[in-house]
């Protein structure tokens, strides 16, 4: 029983055992399976311990093993026994030679057949830490040839990729089946033809600039576009390598083509969508940082000014949202269009998302040009958008930053340019407002704020404050409405105009809301053992908060269940504005959480644009009369009819309704004899710390009328 060598390290002229690995990668892997796939010999590649890592088709039908080698056998073990130590000091040899050694031997099959005489031919790899080795049938030369022309037959007729030789004049010599399938043609049609024919003009280009360069015997690799004969293109994969004669003139090409055709289209759809917006074909974000990135380079390196216009319409979810997603997406495609067309080819258009788009103008000498295009961009927006057979019309916020006068990086450029396009909005929309440090200062305190709130719901620096809802039937305090405080440490006790819209802009409305509901639910359950057990509590709700996870408002009803408070026990005040928004999420939101029992009131009504019809399908349960209509009721007979009237439609649509800013003794009178059920405002009192609301409560309060 012999012991085959692990490995084989030669120092001078002393053979010593080591173990070597051959790094091979997935191209190299290739690149040999397809320049040596169909040689008439056996082409292995080995490492040190004579592990066959790589095998053409005639070394594996030799030695009776598959190609990719998965038991990891070494071709010392198919050397006949007797011939291991001649293998051995020829191996030695062709690791330290310069140049290929040669061996007789007898090798076996893997399935114990007869051994056959071989000619093994091996030289050092180029890499230096393996071999390769080409073993020939050691046969007589007649019968070697009549073998190898048999196999190669048989391999070029059945293999899997398409085999093409050419002449010295590139016309067509020999294609197996699978290339005339490949090209849609018979093998016939395609002989003597020259190789343009199966090419379109960029193909040809190349193809006269690779025959002028390729004069040496020398193999290739290269990725290349056929036309196949019903017009489409097959996209390939070719290993080339040049034919010369003895004398090293070039005669033709033998290539071994590979179909990549679907592997190149994934690909690229993969690099379509990772790059493009699908519905607008524009450049996506990601696309647009990569060449925001290159430009900024470019512009750098050029001494040339560079303008980032940031791009939002004004007005684009009431369109969605009225028409339909559908009539949504076109109005988008067509604004994409417009704004494309005030810009240079060389310029870039993105869509970073939703309704919002930028466009990067480089190579500017001066930035007198960009408030023109950026008018040009108002006036087509502004123009009214065919959807379907309805027209609608947007406009849009423009924002303006250049460099390097207002950043010079990417980050900063695309910051300073979204902050320009919110003071755009700030101004009333429908123009463009250029970046100023103002702008940036501006911004930074908002950020400072988002900073200062999270700190304050960390810390419990906000509380409630109670403004009474009084029955102007019986005088009590039945209701009140929960208002939000911040106690900040330093500016003392800010009311929510002062920092709900930072809260908004930093992404805070989620948690400060959950907040005010777990509280107000709290004081609702206490207030209910105090003062009865149909008190309720009123929270106002803004469209942000109503787009959250559905998870917060499912734990809002746990939290109430655990605390034995009923769900009609607590009130969500909306606006007018979110009626509008017909089949929103939040308007969805809002009739699920209705559903569960919550009661929804209409806040600030009269102010909005509401009509009776959204009022009846809406499910609202109380309405709030505006303070505008109560101011001068007392002088104005017209205002009173106006709440009277009011009051009764309401009523019809079975809802009850409470009158806002109520500030005196005549108003809460008039407003009784009107019908109206509950009142709020400084004739009874403004917004009280809970403890001080259940003492007035308790007290009770004089019949104003």
């Amino acid at each position: 029983m012999h012991t085959e060598p692990p490995g084989l390290s030669v120092v001078g002229e002393q053979a010593t055992v080591a173990s070597y690995a051959v790094p091979d990668s997935g191209d190299a892997a290739a690149a040999f399976n397809e320049l040596h796939l169909l040689a008439p010999m056996g082409y292995l590649v080995l490492s040190f311990d004579t592990t066959i890592l790589q095998m053409n088709v005639v070394a594996a039908d030799l030695l009776g093993l598959r190609r990719a080698n998965p038991e990891r056998a070494t071709l010392r073990q198919f050397v006949a026994s007797r011939f291991h130590d001649d293998f051995d000091r020829f191996l030695r040899r062709a690791v330290n030679s310069g140049q290929a050694e040669q061996c007789h031997l007898q090798l076996r099959h893997s399935h114990g057949q007869q051994g056959f005489p071989v000619v093994l031919e091996a030289s050092a790899d180029s890499s230096g830490q393996g071999l390769r080795v080409v073993l020939e049938p050691a046969e007589g030369r007649l019968a070697a040839l009549t073998r190898s022309e048999e196999r190669l037959r048989r391999i070029v007729h059945y293999a899997e990729e398409g085999v093409w030789e050419i002449d010295a004049a590139a016309r067509t010599s020999f294609v197996n089946p699978k290339m005339a399938q490949l090209l849609g043609y018979s093998i016939e049609d395609m002989l003597e033809q020259p190789l343009v024919a199966f090419m379109d003009d960029e193909g040809r280009r190349l193809l006269e600039h690779n025959l002028a360069q390729r004069r040496h015997d020398q193999a290739e690799r290269r990725e290349f576009k056929f036309l196949r004969k019903d017009g489409r293109d097959l996209w390939t994969t070719l290993a080339i390598k040049p034919i010369v004669d003895a004398d090293g003139g070039y005669r033709g090409a033998l290539a071994l083509v590979t179909d990549i055709t679907d592997s190149r289209a994934s690909a690229e759809l993969i690099w379509q969508q990772a790059n493009f917006d699908a519905l607008t074909a524009l450049p996506n974000r990601h696309m647009f940082q990569d060449r925001l990135d290159q430009e900024l380079k470019k512009a750098r390196r050029e001494g040339m000014l560079l303008a980032l216009l940031f791009i939002d319409l004004d007005g684009f979810k009431q369109v969605n949202d009225t028409f339909g997603h559908d009539q949504g997406d076109a109005l988008l495609v067509e604004a994409a269009r417009r704004i494309a067309l005030c810009v240079r080819n060389s310029d870039t258009v993105a869509r970073l998302g939703g309704d919002e788009f930028t466009v990067l103008l480089s190579g500017l000498e001066q930035a007198s040009g960009v408030e023109r295009i950026a008018q040009s961009m108002l006036a087509l927006l502004n123009q009214p958008f065919t959807l379907g057979a309805a027209r609608s019309s947007v406009s849009a916020s423009i924002g303006i930053a250049l460099y390097p006068s207002d950043a010079t990086t990417p980050e900063e450029l695309l910051r300073s340019a979204d902050q320009a396009m919110y003071a755009a909005k700030q101004e009333g929309r429908n123009r463009y407002s250029y970046f100023t440090r103002d702008l940036q200062r501006a911004a930074q305190a908002r950020q400072q704020d988002a900073l200062d709130l999270r700190t304050a719901l960390q810390q419990g620096q906000f509380e409630l404050h109670y403004q009474p809802i009084v029955n102007l039937g019986n005088g009590k305090i039945e209701r009140a409405e929960a208002l939000l405080r911040w106690r900040h440490p330093q500016r003392g006790l800010l009311t929510p105009a002062e920092f709900l819209p930072a809260a908004e802009s930093g992404g805070l409305m989620l948690e400060i809301g959950d907040w005010v509901f777990r509280q107000a639910a709290r004081q609702a359950r206490r207030w209910q053992d105090e003062l009865g057990a149909g008190f309720q509590v009123s929270i106002n709700q803004s469209p942000a908060q109503l787009r959250g996870d559905t998870d917060l408002y499912l734990q809002w009803l746990r939290h109430a269940a655990a605390l034995g408070l009923p769900a009609r026990s607590m009130v969500l005040e909306i606006t007018e504005g979110l009626l509008m928004e017909g089949r929103s999420p939040a308007a969805e939101r809002l009739r699920d959480l209705r559903e569960m029992g919550l009661l929804v009131a209409l806040d600030n009504f009269g102010t909005g644009y509401s009509s009776l019809s959204h009022l009846r399908h809406a499910g609202i349960d109380v309405l709030k009369l505006d303070r505008s209509f109560v101011r001068q009721l007392a002088s104005d007979s017209g205002e009173l009819a106006l709440c009277e009237a009011l009051i009764v439609m309401a009523h019809k649509l079975g809802l009850r309704v409470v009158a806002e800013g109520v500030e005196t003794a005549a108003q809460s009178g008039l407003l009784s004899m009107a019908g109206c059920d509950y009142a709020q405002g400084y004739a009874f009192a403004g917004a009280l710390p809970a403890e001080a609301l259940a003492a007035l409560a308790r007290r009770g309060l004089p019949l104003l009328h």
